[in-house]
C-alpha cells in the first residue's frame, strides 16, 4: 500500500502530589520523545528529516512537515497532510518513520521522502504482530510484542532491518544483526534504539542492550531502574527511578554534561544532544552540544522530538507547535511548522497515576471537540506542573483534568504571589490596599441605605409605571423582555441564547460569577481603565471574555452611557472585530461579554515570549486588522474612531485571524471624525513596524527607544531590509516586506493630511497578501 504524502497550504478539587512515586515512573516509563523512542510527536535524521505528530483533532491523524536544509540557500518548509491511518504512537529513523496503528496495534513504517511502500518496510513474518512499542534506529527497528492498549504493555522484542534499495526506495529484512539470546528471552516496558543498537528497559527491574554497537555503551552490569529512556545516534540517557536524576551512557561528546538537581519527565534525543522537559515548570532543559540561546523562554511544552538540526515541541497551552534548531542559525533555514493543534501525549487505557492528569479536549476551545482519543474510554495523561516559568506564578493547582494554571506576574495583586514573583508591597500599596477598603466599606453604608429607601419608594414607582404603560427601556440590538411577561415573574431569567447576531444575549449576574470562578484573579486576561477582563466558560462548553467595569467607571457612568454604548457595540459585527455576545447590568453592575480569542494579542506574540509568528501569518493579520478598522471608520454609522490603536488591541481567534478590540463609546465629536481617523492610521503605522521589525512600539534598551525614530529614516533612505526581523526565518522573496515597510510609511507621514486612509492602507494589505509573495 502506498502511502502518498499530500501537498496543502496550512496553518478537580483534589490537587495531586508533584512527587515522583512509582506508579508515576511506570506510567513514564513510555514517555522519551525523541530518535529512538515514542510518543505523538517524532522526526527522522538525515539529509530530509521530516518531522511528524498525531494531531488534536479526536481521530489520531498524522500531520508531517519538513525543511530541507541541504543547500547552502534558504527554503521553505513543506507541510503535508498524509494517508495514514490513524496512528496510537510514533517514532524516527534515519531517512524513514514508524508508528503503531490505533486500530489493530500493529507496525506500520514509512519513507521520510515518501517513495517506499508501507508493506515493504515490515518483514512479512512481523506484519501481522500487536504491538505495545517501538524504536525505530538508525537503519532498524525494534518491537515490543502486546496489545498496545492492554494495560499489561511488557512483552519481547522482535528486530528488523531496514535497507537502502536505492536513493528513491526502502526494503527491509528481519535482523541478524539485532537477535540476542538474553535479550530475546527478558520481558520489556520501553524500548529505545540508535546506531546498530538497541536498548530496553526491563520489566522486573534495569536495562539491557543488545546489537553490533550496544558493547561501546558500557550499560553492562547496570542494574538501576530507569524512567523516560531516550537514545541518539550513540548513547543513551534515562531517568533514575530513585533519584529522578539523568544518568548517561555511550559517547560522552554527544552528552556532554547532564544537568544536575533538575527532574525531568520527558526525554527527547537529537544527532549531538539531548533536551528534556522539567518537572516543575515544563520548560526546556538540553544538554550537549546544543547552543542554549535558541531555546524558547517562557513556555510549557507537553512532548519534543529532534532531528540532526531541529526540535520542535508542542506547547501546553495551547498545543501549537514551537520550533527552535539546535546549532543551525534560523538564517539558514526557512523553516515555518504547521498551525494544527497536536496531541499532548499518547492515548492510554489505563488510569492516570499521582503526578499527572488527564488532558481536558475542552480546553482546547474546539466545540466539535470532546475526546483527543479515537476511542472514548481512552485518555491522555500528562504530567502536572507546580511552579511556573519567570514571570508568571500558578494561580491554581493541578486537579484530576487540568494541570496547573500560570498567570503574569502583571496582575499579582496578593501575598500569595508576591513571593513568587518577587515583589514586595510597597508602603504607597497598603495605602491603596486601606484606602480600597474604606471604599468599599462606604459603598456598603450607601447600598444599604440605598436599599432602604427602594423599600419605601419602589412600590409607588411600580404603581406609576403600570398605570403609564411600558416603556421602550433598552434600544434595538438589546433582547426585549417577554411581552407577555408580568411583574409577579422572576425579573432575573435564565439567559438565552439570541439566534439574531443583531440581538444581545442577557446573562445573569450568578452564572458570570460562576462562569469566571467568582472573577478570581487567576481567570483575568487583562485589565485596563474600564476594569477588567476575565475568562469565562459557562455550562454549555463556550469560552468568553467578560469585560466587567470597576468601580470608579460605574460612577463615572450612568444607565443611559451604559445603554448608548449597548447600542454601538451589538450594531457592530464584522469578521475582524472582536463582537459582542451580551451584557449584565444585575446589582448596578455594567459587565459586557464578548467572543473569546484563545490566542490572544499581537503584542504578546511579537513581544510576549508567544510563538514567533511567520510571515504568512504576519501579512494576514496586517491586512485582517487594516479592514477591522475599515470598518469602523467606513461602514459604522456614525463611524467609529478607536484612538488607541497598537498591537495589543489586535487579538487573535482560534482560526489565527485578526480581531480589533477595546473601542466601545469613541464615536467622534462633530467636525473631527477625519483627523481622529488619521490617528488611528498613524497608530496602525506603529503596528505595521512592529509587525515587520519584531521591535516594541517604545523600547528604552534600544537606541532610539521609538521604533517610528528607528524605521521610518531607514524606510526612506531606501534601507528597508535593516529593519526586517532577523528573528524569523527570512523568505526567498523579500519584495513583499520591503512593500509593507513602504505601506507603514504612507500610514505614519508627519502631516496628517498625507496620511492614506484604512481604506488605502486596507486595499494595499489585501493585494500584498493575494499576490502571494511570500515563499
Amino acid at each position: 500500500m502506498k502511502i502518498p504524502l499530500n501537498f496543502f497550504s496550512g496553518p478537580s478539587p483534589n490537587p495531586t502530589s508533584y512527587h515522583f512515586p512509582l506508579l508515576f515512573l511506570l506510567i513514564l516509563a513510555a514517555s522519551a520523545y525523541g530518535f529512538g523512542s515514542m510518543g505523538p510527536i517524532s522526526a527522522s535524521f538525515g539529509d530530509h528529516g521530516l518531522f511528524c505528530a498525531i494531531d488534536a483533532s479526536g481521530k489520531q491523524a498524522v500531520i508531517c512537515w519538513d525543511a530541507d536544509n541541504s543547500s547552502s540557500t534558504a527554503s521553505s518548509s513543506s507541510h503535508y497532510s498524509t494517508a495514514l491511518p490513524p496512528m496510537a504512537a510514533l517514532s524516527g529513523g534515519e531517512g524513514f518513520l514508524c508508528g503503531i496503528m490505533a486500530d489493530t496495534s500493529q507496525a506500520l513504517c514509512w519513507d521520510s521522502r515518501g517513495f517506499a511502500t508501507t508493506s515493504d518496510l515490515i518483514p512479512d513474518v512481523f506484519k501481522l504482530n500487536a504491538y505495545s512499542h517501538i524504536a525505530a534506529g538508525k537503519d532498524h527497528v525494534c518491537a515490543i510484542r502486546g496489545s498496545y492498549y492492554s494495560e499489561n504493555d511488557s512483552g519481547t522484542v522482535d528486530c528488523w532491518d531496514i535497507v537502502r534499495v536505492s536513493n528513491t526506495s526502502l526494503n527491509s529484512k528481519q535482523s541478524s544483526r539485532f537477535y540476542n539470546q538474553n535479550a530475546s528471552g527478558l520481558v520489556f516496558r520501553s524500548v529505545v534504539s540508535g546506531d546498530g543498537f538497541s536498548c530496553g528497559s526491563i520489566r522486573d527491574g534495569g536495562i539491557a542492550c543488545w546489537g553490533p554497537n550496544s558493547i561501546g555503551l558500557g550499560v553492562s552490569g547496570v542494574s538501576e531502574s530507569l524512567v523516560a529512556l531516550a537514545s541518539n545516534v550513540d548513547s543513551i540517557c534515562g531517568i533514575s527511578q530513585m533519584s529522578g536524576e539523568i544518568k548517561c551512557w555511550g559517547n560522552s561528546n554527544s552528552y556532554g554534561n547532564p544537568p544536575l538537581g533538575i527532574r525531568l519527565v520527558w526525554l527527547a534525543g537529537g544527532a549531538q544532544h539531548f533536551c528534556g522537559i522539567r518537572e516543575d515548570n515544563h520548560g526546556i532543559e538540553c544538554w550537549g552540544s546544543f547552543n542554549s540561546s535558541l531555546i524558547p523562554k517562557g513556555a510549557g511544552f507537553l512532548g519534543i522530538a529532534s532531528s540532526d538540526w531541529l526540535t520542535c515541541g508542542i506547547r501546553e497551552g495551547d498545543l501549537v507547535l514551537d520550533c527552535w534548531f539546535s546549532n543551525v542559525s534560523s538564517s539558514q533555514v526557512n523553516f515555518d511548522p504547521p498551525l494544527q493543534l497536536c496531541s499532548p501525549g499518547l492515548c492510554t487505557a489505563g488510569s492516570c497515576g499521582e503526578g499527572m492528569f488527564s488532558f481536558n479536549a475542552s480546553l482546547l476551545n474546539e466545540p466539535d471537540l470532546r475526546s483527543l482519543c479515537v476511542r472514548k474510554d481512552l485518555k491522555i495523561c500528562s504530567p502536572c506542573g507546580f511552579n511556573c516559568s519567570d514571570g508568571f506564578f500558578p494561580s491554581s493547582l493541578c486537579s484530576l483534568d487540568a494541570d496547573r494554571v500560570c498567570t503574569p506576574c502583571s496582575l499579582c495583586q496578593n501575598s500569595t504571589c508576591e513571593d513568587v514573583c518577587g515583589l514586595k508591597p510597597s508602603p504607597q500599596k497598603h495605602w491603596d490596599q486601606l484606602r480600597q477598603l474604606l471604599l468599599i466599606i462606604g459603598s456598603s453604608a450607601s447600598g444599604f441605605l440605598l436599599i432602604l429607601v427602594a423599600w419605601c419608594v419602589l412600590p409607588r414607582v411600580m404603581v406609576t409605571r403600570n398605570e403609564e404603560g411600558k416603556k421602550k427601556q433598552w434600544l434595538s440590538c438589546i433582547r426585549k423582555p417577554d411581552p407577555e411577561a408580568d411583574g409577579n415573574v422572576d425579573q432575573h431569567p435564565p439567559a438565552s441564547v439570541a439566534p439574531c447576531p443583531g440581538v444581545a444575549q442577557v446573562f445573569r449576574l450568578s452564572e458570570l460569577k460562576d462562569a469566571t470562578n467568582g472573577f478570581k484573579e487567576f481567570n483575568e486576561l487583562g485589565r485596563g481603565s474600564y476594569g477588567f477582563v476575565y475568562k469565562a466558560v459557562i455550562p454549555d462548553g463556550r469560552q468568553l471574555a467578560v469585560k466587567r467595569a470597576n468601580a470608579a467607571t460605574i460612577i463615572h457612568t450612568n444607565s443611559r452611557d451604559f445603554e448608548t454604548e449597548l447600542e454601538i457595540l451589538c450594531n457592530v459585527r464584522h469578521a475582524n472585530i472582536v463582537n459582542l455576545l451580551g451584557y449584565c447590568a444585575e446589582m448596578g453592575e455594567r459587565i459586557l461579554v464578548y467572543e473569546f480569542m484563545p490566542h490572544g494579542t499581537l503584542h504578546d506574540h511579537l513581544h510576549g515570549g508567544l510563538s514567533t509568528l511567520n510571515w504568512i501569518l504576519r501579512l494576514k493579520i496586517a491586512m485582517q486588522a487594516a479592514k477591522g478598522l475599515e470598518y469602523l471608520h467606513k461602514e459604522v454609522v456614525p463611524p467609529i474612531v478607536h484612538r488607541d490603536v497598537k498591537s495589543s488591541k489586535i487579538l487573535l481567534d482560534a482560526d489565527w485571524g485578526a480581531r480589533i478590540s477595546d473601542f466601545g463609546l469613541l464615536t467622534p465629536k462633530e467636525g473631527d471624525s477625519t483627523s481622529d481617523m488619521r490617528m488611528d492610521v498613524y497608530g496602525f503605522g506603529v503596528v505595521l513596524l512592529e509587525i515587520l521589525s519584531g521591535r516594541k512600539a517604545y523600547d528604552e534598551e534600544c537606541t532610539p527607544p521609538n521604533i517610528v525614530d528607528w524605521a521610518l529614516p531607514q524606510i526612506k533612505q531606501g534601507r528597508a531590509a535593516a529593519t526586517i526581523d532577523r528573528y524569523v526565518p527570512l523568505p526567498r522573496n523579500v519584495e513583499p516586506l520591503l512593500k509593507l515597510a513602504d505601506i507603514a510609511e504612507l500610514a505614519l507621514r508627519e502631516d496628517p493630511k498625507q496620511r492614506a486612509s484604512m481604506s488605502d492602507l486596507a486595499l494595499l494589505l489585501d493585494q500584498l497578501v493575494k499576490d502571494g509573495l511570500i515563499l
